[in-house]
């Protein structure tokens, strides 16, 4: 019964929070701290903290987390899978219907309209960044890291994690 438990704790979730990991942390406390009371608030917190520390999606590693305190080894596996199942199911009906109308002129034209659309959102980030960085750490410190790493990841084709590690030398060297 606790493998079922672990799993409707993860899945529904996953199922109803829109908007990715960080909008299914109400949801998952609500399960793991009201519904099936496998932590108090504080601990849920501590489990959040620590998630937050940790780089990757938040939603599957305090899953992997409780359901292995829950379940074990077989616990955290059953979390992990029904944190992604949602997700994964979307994507094998969503890829299906695509795959089988890709030769159609509508499916055609929505992605030569999503590519640009993208570019441009990925852009605007990028333009933030670069403002976020030039308030917080001047403009000098902004075109290093700009031109380090365009020239890092462009010129000299260094995998994009070694450019990410050495930024972060860089700013606690630099930036501290």
């Amino acid at each position: 019964m606790t493998y079922w438990e672990i799993f409707l704790a993860f899945f529904i979730p996953g199922i109803v929070g829109y908007g990715g990991g960080p909008a299914t942390i109400p949801l998952i406390e609500h399960e793991v701290v009201h519904r099936y009371e496998w932590m108090n608030v504080e601990e849920f917190g501590e489990v959040l903290a620590l998630g937050n520390a940790l780089p990757g999606p938040i939603a599957t590693k305090m899953a992997g987390y409780i359901g292995f305190v829950e379940g074990g080894i077989i616990g955290a596996f059953i979390a992990l899978f029904a944190t992604i199942a949602p997700s994964l199911i979307l994507m094998v009906i969503l890829l299906g219907i695509l795959m089988k109308f890709k030769n159609s002129p509508k499916v055609k034209m929505l992605s030569a309209v999503v590519r640009p659309t993208i570019a441009v959102l990925l852009g605007v980030m990028t333009i933030r960044f670069i403002d976020t960085s030039y308030d917080d750490n001047g403009i000098l410190q902004t075109i290093v890291l700009l031109g380090a790493g365009y020239y890092l990841l462009e010129v000299r084709k260094i995998h994009p994690a070694y450019v990410i590690i050495g930024a972060l030398l860089y700013g606690a060297l630099f930036l501290a």
